[in-house]
């Protein structure tokens, strides 16, 4: 068994799944800010059914998403020390700021909104789900600049051997980040959007008694998804341009990545530098998968009047497409860590050389044991939100008021004359 190859499989398994549960939370979170402040606006009580039904599904997928996150953080540690080693003073440094500014102060916002219901004033518990949103966003963005500085290193020095940040600016305006961070929350957005607009056409075609509740989320999780397709596909082919400057071998068969090749091969060594086609062919289904997702937007029209209620096929339409936004995502984070191999950090520190020394067959215990875990908490989670979204908004758990306390009976009964 060779080391190197169950490091990889290992990082891909954790990184993956826990990328599936992070595109469900932006999502989701997006359209929860929506609803609440319309119901918070308007008064209106169904805006608040929708947020604590929709606000139910997006709590679970979050507590899961937490553990899947926490087994992903040991694997710099115990799979990829050589990366720590050499690069932990730059690449350490924004994944420092998500942890303990973004991730924090998310988790304990979701907490008091979780159990602020019914005992803060409205426009406080609001408050909080903006804030839940905002470091949300604040988390992907940071997790992107780390991972667009191993696309990209910029901002650093070697010294003594070891990478050390000299640019901080550097780092947040980094080539590989702009257009990759749009097309990652553009297709949060798409995912969270579809995800509400299938669980909609699911109750619709069951002729749930909320009817009403349900054909407005369908409609805002279809909009959604259609606006959203469409800023994939911008941000996605646009990265073409800059992704071809600062990594030429991805795509290869140009003179400039001939010229990297050859002075690669007079710092390292001979060897192979070019990425395997696996990223290309993913690339390539993301692609068709993309498109195809673009027709959604010949679904909007059929809104009008409820015609795509009335139809009742593009209600299987949309329940068909669900698994789509997924697999987009795997294959595009195959494309975009895949494309830069041999290298972690492009250029700069080869894969190689930041495996762990450990024996394959510790190597092959943890990946069969991760993503065993990983398997039970993805298995979990749908579960779990397949249950609670059959169940309807008739009255979701989150939001539910307490429950009146009984009388106290325990005082002595009065005396009679």
């Amino acid at each position: 068994m060779d080391t190197l190859l169950l490091a990889r499989l290992q990082f891909a398994a954790t990184a993956s799944v826990h990328f599936l549960f992070v595109a469900v939370t932006l999502g989701l979170v997006t359209l929860l800010v929506g609803m609440q402040t319309a119901w918070v606006v308007t008064g209106n009580h169904r805006w608040e059914r929708l947020t604590r039904f929709w606000g139910q599904l997006y709590v679970i997928n979050y507590v899961l998403g937490i553990a899947t996150g926490i087994v992903m953080e040991f694997q710099f540690g115990l799979n990829w020390s050589g990366l720590s080693r050499y690069v932990g003073n730059v690449f350490g440094a924004p994944l420092a700021i998500e942890t303990l500014v973004a991730f924090f102060l998310e988790s304990t916002f979701l907490g008091m909104w979780i159990f602020g219901w019914h005992r803060l004033r409205r426009g406080v518990h609001l408050a909080l789900l903006y804030g839940v949103a905002i470091t949300a966003y604040a988390s992907a963005f940071w997790i992107m600049v780390a991972n667009s500085w191993l696309q990209n290193p910029v901002g650093y020095e070697v010294r003594d051997g070891v990478a050390h940040l000299t640019d901080f600016p550097a780092l947040l305006t980094n080539p590989a980040l702009g257009m990759a961070l749009g097309h990652v929350l553009s297709a949060a957005l798409l995912t969270g959007g579809l995800l509400m607009a299938a669980i909609s056409a699911w109750h619709l075609n069951r002729r749930t008694t909320d009817h009403a509740l349900f054909r407005t989320s369908l409609r805002i999780g279809l909009v959604t998804a259609a606006l959203a397709i469409t800023l994939v596909q911008g941000f996605g082919f646009a990265q073409f341009g800059p992704v071809g400057g600062v990594q030429p071998t991805k795509f290869g068969g140009n003179p400039e990545a001939d010229a990297l090749i050859a002075d690669w091969t007079a710092r390292f060594g001979p060897g192979d530098y070019l990425p395997p086609a696996l990223s290309n062919v993913g690339l390539g289904f993301m692609i068709l998968i993309g498109f195809a997702l673009g027709l959604l937007w010949l679904l909007v029209p059929l809104l009008w009047r409820d015609w795509i209620i009335r139809l009742r096929f593009p209600l299987w339409l949309l329940m068909l497409a669900l698994p789509l936004p997924f697999v987009a995502l795997i294959l595009g984070w195959i494309a975009r860590e895949v494309g830069r191999h041999p290298w972690v950090a492009y250029g700069l520190l080869p894969v190689d050389q930041a495996v762990s020394p450990v024996s394959p067959w510790l190597m092959a215990s943890s990946l069969v044991g991760f993503t065993l875990l990983l398997g039970t908490l993805a298995v979990t989670n749908w579960v779990l939100l397949a249950r609670h979204a059959a169940r309807g908004a008739a009255d979701p758990a989150l939001g539910r008021r307490p429950a009146q306390p009984p009388a106290d009976d325990s005082r002595p009964e009065p005396a009679f004359a």
